[in-house]
């Protein structure tokens, strides 16, 4: 099976035959495009067109990230699996009211209730979590009032601040969080943006193999943002997939002060700590569970995919959206 391919190296991308070929001043690396889904680059990379062409052709996708680890863009080949059917139906669900107003909700509940869910497990093993939960139940009993898209955004954002708020009895008081993002001004918001950068490239390459198109959102606005879908169904799996990797990061000692480094007023990620992270959110993303409905196990990569089905299968008015829940 294709998978994603991290590149940390600076040195120039080419096309020799049917493979990918990395070449840096130390060795060149034959990438057989068979093999490969997407391509994230970090390093400073050279490319041509011909490049482009060839993995156009092939429906690899590039993500490209600065120096300092910021998502920067991605090339996004010609849709393979377009359909104007499904496109009118995503349109048709933006433009009417009622029907957007729905679908944002779902996303906010799906990402409320499984904020709850990871703090009664850390409630479970003794952590005071009561706060944040009663704020959060407070929130998801609102959501179905919310008569706006601003006003489901609202409280989501006050839910999640006051999860955060948790992070100091959950993971220490140097990992307390008050959440900044450009530019991160400690190291748990730098690795919070990051771990979200990887969640929402891994969503857009799994709805470029979908009929959806990312361009058109529901609870976030589909106006001069390049791509909004991809970070509708983020927020279902920002729980279950980033801050729990970053949870488990931390409890296990693996990151210290060395994988952080200081640039102006921003802390970012260094080399070294983007690729302890990336390939720990790799084993994240095939890590398997026992899915309930399909009686088999599935990746959660997979998972990411069918969530996409199920937005499917809504907009063609098949089967309502229920989203992912944490078990």
């Amino acid at each position: 099976m294709p998978k994603p391919v991290y590149v940390f190296s600076s040195g120039r991308l080419g096309r020799q035959a049917n493979t990918i070929v990395l070449e840096t001043s130390e060795a060149k690396k034959h990438l057989p495009v068979e093999q490969v889904s997407e391509l994230y680059l970090f390093g400073e990379v050279d490319l041509n067109k011909r490049l482009l062409e060839f993995v156009a052709q092939k429906g690899i996708l590039l993500h490209f990230f600065n120096r300092f680890g910021y998502y920067v863009g991605s090339f996004y080949p010609r849709e393979h699996l377009a359909s104007g059917y499904l496109t009118l139906k995503q349109a048709e669900h933006y433009l009417d009211t009622r029907k957007r107003l729905d679908l944002a909700r779902r996303f906010v509940e799906g990402g409320l209730e499984n904020l709850t869910r990871l703090l009664r497990k850390e409630g479970a093993k003794g952590h005071q979590v009561d706060k944040a939960l009663a704020l959060i139940k407070e929130s998801l009993e609102r959501v179905p009032h919310a008569q706006t898209v601003g006003e489901l955004m609202a409280l989501e954002g006050r839910s999640r601040e006051e999860y955060y708020a948790t992070w100091a009895e959950l993971l220490g008081e140097e990992w307390s969080l008050n959440r900044q993002r450009r530019p991160p001004r400690d190291p748990i918001n730098a690795l919070v943006s990051f771990g979200n950068s990887l969640l929402y490239t891994a969503l857009l390459a799994q709805i470029y193999q979908t009929h959806l198109d990312p361009r058109i959102g529901f609870l976030h606005e589909a106006n001069f943002r390049r791509y909004s879908l991809n970070l509708d169904v983020a927020e279902v799996f920002k729980p279950i997939l980033v801050d729990r990797l970053i949870f488990r990061l931390i409890r296990r000692q693996q990151l210290n002060p060395r994988h952080f480094l200081r640039e102006g007023e921003g802390i970012f990620l260094s080399e070294h700590g983007r690729r302890l992270v990336v390939e720990e959110w790799e084993k994240s993303l095939q890590a398997t569970y026992r899915h309930l409905r399909l009686r088999r196990s599935v990746s959660y990569r997979t998972s990411l995919r069918l969530e996409l089905y199920k937005l499917e299968k809504h907009l063609m008015g098949e089967e309502p959206y229920l989203p992912h829940r944490l078990r």
